[in-house]
């Protein structure tokens, strides 16, 4: 089956977005197996100079025992579950340029739960990292802004199962958040997988 995919125009970016990665059927299990399998934790965050917990929850698994540090937060890796094992071997074969070694998952409790402006350019991830977020549950609005010319913006609704990959430039050029919303909604978990060096 060919995955259907969109490019995302935007300048100095490599976005690809596949709205149908999962059926509904496979990801609606995959999210119940997440929701109770994985081994979630809430950090504190440090920004600017104000520490409070984490808008939702984290965990962080991989193949390499690579830790992942962000915002003054390090995380040590689970071994890979069989269930992510098999996403991630399936993402590989789909965009067939990345051998993966991470996957550092979130799970959005409800629509307090945000992720603020970032861009994933640690230096843990390389100089041109290839990010592939699994976007499982409720939907969530994504946004863009670009780092320079704040009249480049964009906002896309990741639904259930899908697909969104960020390659080449993107993250010296590009960041993105989940915002908060203040509809009544339920989980969504979204699994970004990652090479970690």
């Amino acid at each position: 089956m060919t995955q259907e995919s969109l490019k995302i125009d935007l300048p100095q970016s490599d976005i690809t977005f596949y709205p149908n990665f999962l059926s509904e059927e496979k990801a609606t299990i995959l999210m119940g197996t997440l929701q109770t399998t994985i081994a979630w934790q809430q950090d504190n965050i440090t920004v600017f100079g104000k520490t409070y917990p984490q808008p939702r929850l984290t965990a962080l698994y991989g193949n390499n025992g690579q830790p992942y540090s962000y915002s003054n937060i390090t995380m040590y890796p689970h071994p890979f579950t069989k269930e992510l094992e098999e996403v991630k071997t399936n993402i590989e074969s789909l965009i067939s340029t990345t051998v993966f070694s991470s996957c550092l998952l979130n799970l959005y409790r409800d629509g307090k739960d945000s992720n603020g402006w970032h861009a994933d350019d640690e230096a843990s991830l390389g100089k041109n990292p290839v990010i592939a977020s699994l976007s499982l549950g409720e939907e969530r609005f994504f946004h863009f802004k670009h780092k320079k010319d704040k009249t480049l913006k964009h906002k896309m609704l990741l639904t259930h199962g899908s697909l969104l990959v960020m390659k080449g430039s993107t993250q010296h050029n590009w960041l993105h958040q989940i915002p908060k919303t203040s509809r009544m909604i339920g989980e969504r978990i979204n699994l970004t997988f990652r090479v970690l060096l």
